[in-house]
Formats: structure tokens, sequence, C-alpha cells
């Protein structure tokens, strides 16, 4: 039975994921180096310098600054990936994915203007600036009045409102409200917390996960004080440990995904 590689869990996640499988797992926090030859994935052994290993599963979860030929790489290999290796391909760098979403969404309608490396741009109304490809809320700006770009730089009006999250994970749906000290809002602050679930956001969500063909996703909205909402960002990787009830759901799901090969086996 070829390994299942595990790339981006920290490890007590990858620790109790070991004590649920019964079959070989290869664990990185870290980028491991890889190959794809004649269909098959295979990924150098950790304690073995250009020794590969074949694996016919991949659990991916994290946000490496040089990882998108990596997800590039098991798009096409092709193989079972946890969540889909195309729609994580599609969505990890910023602008290109923004406007992939943006076509999906039914909340994508807010305008959206580009300026590229050394231009100025003079905003009328309150504007966020944001670069670069990073998922975790940072590389971003709001201002008003001239802006001169360092490198190519998105940009988006300021909405008075509410953030939150809509959370996927398999058939587990949450909506979280996120907070900060700040103008700028995220799921890893101490008074985030679960709220009701907007349906019609839900919806979205789901139309967005299925488009992408993720089974992880959690896709960021601003809803305005007047109950406008409005698409922010789809995390292709969105964080499944900080919430211990999205911890317990993820594992499951991958517990689950990744023995779906032995219980087939058992059944047969």
């Amino acid at each position: 039975m070829d390994a299942i590689l595990i790339v981006g869990l920290d490890e007590p996640e990858t620790a109790e994921l070991r004590s649920r499988l019964d079959r070989p797992i290869l664990a990185f926090e870290n980028l491991p180096r890889i190959r794809v030859d004649r269909g098959r994935l295979l990924v150098e052994h950790p304690h073995a310098m250009n020794h590969f290993m074949p694996v016919d599963r991949v659990v991916f979860h994290a946000n490496f600054e040089d990882d998108f030929d990596f997800l590039a790489a098991l798009a096409l290999w092709g193989g079972p990936c946890l969540p889909g290796a195309r729609g994580m391909m599609d969505l990890r760098h910023r602008l290109p994915g923004l406007v992939r979403a943006l076509a999906i969404s039914r909340f994508g309608k807010t305008p959206r203007g580009y300026a590229d490396r050394g231009t100025t741009v003079v905003a009328e109304t309150e504007q966020v600036a944001k670069w670069g490809n990073w998922h975790c809320g940072e590389d971003k700006s709001r201002f008003s009045g001239p802006w001169t770009a360092d490198q190519p730089t998105l940009f988006e009006d300021y909405i008075e409102g509410e953030a939150v999250r809509i959370m996927l994970v398999g058939d587990h749906a949450w909506q979280v409200r996120m907070t900060g000290d700040g103008w700028l809002k995220s799921i890893h602050h101490q008074d985030a917390v679960f709220m009701p679930i907007d349906s019609e956001l839900l919806d979205d969500t789901r139309r967005l996960a299925d488009h992408f063909g993720l089974e992880v996703v959690g896709v960021d909205y601003m809803v305005g004080f007047d109950g406008s909402r409005h698409l922010l960002e789809v995390n292709h990787v969105p964080n499944v440990t900080v919430l211990p009830e999205v911890r317990a759901a993820y594992l499951d799901l991958v517990a689950g995904w990744a023995g779906r090969d032995n219980r087939a086996k058992a059944e047969g």
C-alpha cells in the first residue's frame, strides 16, 4: 500500500491522524520535494535524500510563499488530493483568484481597481489596498487621497460593517464573526465567535466550493450596516485548528477520506 502524504499540518493534528489511520503516512510541516512520473506521485523520504517514495493520496493544509508550483504539480498529477489541487491552484494568487471567484459569487459586484508598480491613484472615497499573495490578513492598507503602489496592487471600497467567514468542512458549515483591535478583522482574534448562518451567504459559499472543487474552504464577506453583502476573499486553505468544532470536523473528514481505499478493499 502506498503512503498518504500530509503537508502543512502541525504535529498534534498529524499525531491524531496517525492514531486513526491504518496506513503509512509521510508528514511534512514544510514543502517536501516531489516528482510526478508517468502518472505517479513520489515524495522524497524525510530521512533519505534523493530517495523518493510513491504516495497515492495527498492532504495539503498550508500557505507557503513558494507553494504555487507545488500545487500546480499536484494538479498535473491529478490524483486524490484534499482539498482539490486544481481549485487551490486557481485561488492561490490573489488577483486572478479573486477574478475567478467574482465570476461565480452572487456578491461580487463591488467595484475593484488595479494599479501597476509605481502608479499613483487618487481615491475620492476611502479605499483598501491589497497586494501580494499572502492569505493571512497581511499586505493590506486603508487609505484615502493619493496612493502610490510599490508593487501590483488591488483596490476596493472600504465598507463599514461586519466581517464574517463562512467555513465549510465537508458537510459541516459555520459562520464566524471575525474581530480585531483595529479595522483588520481575523478568525484568529480571541473574540471571534460563531453566529447564526446567513442562508444566502452559505449558498454562495457552496457554489464557490463546488466550482473550485474544494471540500474545505473559508469565504470572507463584508456585511454592510445597510444589509448589503460583499465577497472579500476565498481562502483555499482556511485555518481549521483555532476553533475546536472546526478542528474536530476537519480531522474526521481527513480520516474518513484517507481511509476510503482500506474500507473499499475490506468490503470487496
